[in-house]
């Protein structure tokens, strides 16, 4: 099941719905009222969830939908692993040792401050009064269903609402001048999301799904999820070894190799750029630096 946020054409309202193939069908039409995909996420019955998913009610055609961030207000930080890709992990310490280094044998982990995530088809801010070395970063990311502490690896998977494409954009040169990631990693506009959250029950367990990234039409990012260094389980249970992380919590698993600071001679984005992510059983996640 794909569960969107949305807006009808020509309304300011956010609604939460599940994306079928004949367009969105609300939440609302199905006599189920949330406020928000965090409201679903914490309140969701498992009828509701079973009515969700038979979705028995006409959709509301995808041209007269807009698609917003499926978690548009995140309720806290997401939460980040850094350098899980170890061909990533070689990239980004050729750009910078000191800033990149890992010995992969623990998570690499940290957070990013996310007040609001642009959706698919909406504008990456450049922010070029702040930076210019943006780069993109492709990311599975996983969202909780409940909370979670001290949670053993086999039992990971039983905490897991779905998955959904975060690009976790960065400003590569306020990354390294600071020695640390949160501030280069948080500017407004930095965490696109969408274009859904597929729930947990459509995608085998751990995920082993094809993840790639075009720049203007241009591939630059190919790999596999099953590629992480640290999976999913692992993160989810090292994570919660004594603190508790609660319902909705969002933790981006890494990215593959392919950025633009792992070029030869990088060259960042700039206004006007097209970049799209792409995670298979999700879908694609276009937006336009702006």
């Amino acid at each position: 099941m794909r569960l969107v946020t949305f807006k009808r054409c020509g309304e300011d309202r956010e609604q939460v719905g599940v994306w079928t193939d004949g367009g969105v069908v609300p939440a609302s039409a199905l006599g189920l009222e949330f406020d928000s995909m965090n409201d679903l996420i914490l309140r969701a019955t498992p009828d509701d969830m079973a009515a969700l998913r038979a979705a028995k009610a006409e959709p509301i055609p995808m041209d007269r939908v807009e698609l917003q961030a499926p978690i548009p207000r995140p309720m806290q930080d997401v939460l980040c692993l850094g350098l899980n890709y170890t061909e990533h992990a070689e990239e980004a310490f050729g750009y910078s040792s000191q800033a990149f280094t890992s010995d992969k044998a623990s998570p690499i982990f940290f957070s990013k401050r996310v007040n609001w995530c642009p959706g698919t088809g909406m504008p990456i801010p450049a922010h070029a009064d702040l930076t210019q070395r943006l780069d993109f970063e492709n990311e599975l990311a996983v969202i909780l269903s409940k909370d979670a502490l001290n949670v053993k690896p086999d039992e990971a998977a039983d905490y897991i609402f779905g998955y959904t494409i975060v690009n976790d954009v960065s400003a590569r040169d306020l990354q390294t001048t600071h020695k640390q990631w949160y501030f280069g990693k948080s500017l407004d506009g930095f965490n696109p999301m969408g274009p859904c959250i597929t729930t947990a029950d459509a995608i085998a367990f751990p995920p082993c799904l094809d993840i790639s990234t075009t720049l203007n039409g241009e591939l630059r990012q190919n790999s596999n999820t099953r590629m992480l260094i640290h999976g999913i389980a692992e993160i989810i249970a090292t994570l919660t070894r004594g603190m508790t992380l609660k319902a909705g919590t969002i933790i981006a698993t890494g990215t593959p190799k392919g950025v633009l600071m792992g070029m030869e001679n990088p060259v960042f984005l700039k206004k006007g750029d097209v970049v799209a992510c792409r995670i298979e059983g999700i879908g694609e996640l276009v937006n336009t630096v702006e």
